[in-house]
C-alpha cells in the first residue's frame, strides 16, 4: 500500500529544509500543505519555497492560484486525492510527501472533511458586502441566532470561519453544524505523520529573525502591491494585516513589524495546541535529520 509521509509543525520551525531532504531521499515531489503559499502574489510574506528550492524538487500547490481565486480545505482534499488516484500524476509512486503547517488542509487529506456545499458566488459576494458594511461583530451575532452550536465553539475573531459558516447558513437554510459529522474517512494509503518542534525560546527567536529577514527581502513592497485586494480572504493573513494598518496610518512601520512578530508567535502557539492533540504524530527536532530519515526508512 502507498504511504503518505506528512511533515508538519509550527511556523518557522524548519519544515522546508527537512522536506527537501526527505523528498530527495525518497525521490518524490513535495505536496505543499500551506494554505497561503498556494497564492502566487505573496511569496515573501508566506515564506514560500525559493526559485532554487522549487527547481531542485518538484512542488505541487505552490503559487498556483491568484488572490481572488476561491479555494477551500475541501477542494484541497479532492485535489490531493486526485494526484494519488491511478490516473493521477502520483498514481504510480509508492510513497508521497506532504509538508506544511495548515492544520485544516492536513486534516482534510488525512482524515477527510465533511461534505459541506460549495458556496455560490452570489452568497459569497453578499457576505463580503455585509462584512464591509456591518462589521464582524454584527455577523457574529447573526451566527449566534442561526447556529448557536457553532457559535459556542468557533473562534469569533476568525473572520473567515464566521463568514463561511454564515454563507452555508444563508445558502442552504440549515445550520452550518448540520453538515459537520467529524467522522474520519478511510484512505487507500497509509499515513505517517512527523512533527517538527523546537524549544519555545528558540522558536520565538527564529520567528522574530524571520520577520526581519522578510522585511529586508521586500515584504513591505509586496504588501503595497496587493493592498488593492485587501478585502480578499487570501490576505486575511499575518504580515499583511499589520502592514495594511501601517499604510492606513494606524501605526508606525516599526510597530507593524513588532505586531507581525507578536501575531506570528500567537499563531505558532495555536498550531502547537492543535497538533499536540494528534497522538499519531512522532515528534523530532529539525536538526536531528538522521533520526528523521531512519524513522522514514523504518516505515517504508
Amino acid at each position: 500500500m502507498k504511504t503518505l509521509f506528512v511533515i508538519t509543525g509550527p511556523t518557522a520551525v524548519g519544515k522546508t529544509a527537512i522536506s527537501l531532504l526527505i523528498a530527495k531521499h525518497l525521490g518524490v515531489p513535495i505536496i505543499n500543505a500551506d494554505s497561503r503559499q498556494i497564492y502566487q502574489e505573496i511569496p515573501i510574506g508566506t515564506a514560500a519555497p525559493t526559485a532554487s528550492e522549487l527547481s531542485s524538487v518538484k512542488h505541487y500547490f505552490v503559487g498556483t492560484l491568484h488572490l481572488t481565486d476561491y479555494y477551500s480545505a475541501s477542494m484541497y482534499e479532492q485535489d490531493v486525492l486526485r494526484l494519488f488516484s491511478p490516473e493521477g500524476a502520483l498514481g504510480n509512486h509508492r510513497h508521497g510527501l506532504m509538508s506544511g503547517g495548515s492544520m485544516m488542509y492536513i486534516d482534510a487529506v488525512c482524515d477527510g472533511i465533511d461534505d459541506i456545499p460549495t458556496v455560490d458566488p452570489e452568497t459569497r459576494e453578499q457576505l463580503r458586502h455585509r462584512l464591509e458594511t456591518d462589521g464582524l461583530d454584527r455577523l457574529v451575532e447573526e451566527l449566534r441566532l442561526l447556529d448557536p452550536d457553532y457559535f459556542q465553539i468557533v473562534d469569533r475573531k476568525n473572520t473567515r470561519r464566521v463568514v463561511h459558516a454564515l454563507e452555508i447558513c444563508y445558502m442552504t437554510g440549515k445550520p452550518y453544524t448540520s453538515f459537520r459529522s467529524n467522522q474520519r474517512k478511510e484512505r487507500g494509503f497509509d499515513i505517517v505523520k512527523i512533527g517538527l518542534v523546537r524549544p519555545r525560546e528558540e522558536l520565538y527567536d527564529r520567528i522574530n529573525r524571520r520577520v526581519v529577514a522578510m522585511m529586508a527581502d521586500g515584504l513591505e513592497a509586496e504588501a503595497r502591491r496587493v493592498f488593492p485586494y485587501r478585502g480578499e480572504n487570501s490576505l486575511n493573513t499575518v504580515g499583511y494585516r499589520e502592514l495594511f494598518d501601517y499604510f492606513d496610518g494606524r501605526c508606525t512601520l516599526s510597530e507593524a513589524v513588532e505586531r507581525i512578530q507578536g501575531a506570528t508567535r500567537r499563531y505558532c502557539r495555536k498550531q502547537l495546541t492543535w497538533l499536540k492533540r494528534d497522538s499519531r504524530i512522532r515528534w523530532f527536532h529539525p536538526d536531528h535529520d538522521e533520526e528523521i530519515l531512519n524513522y522514514i526508512d523504518d516505515n517504508l
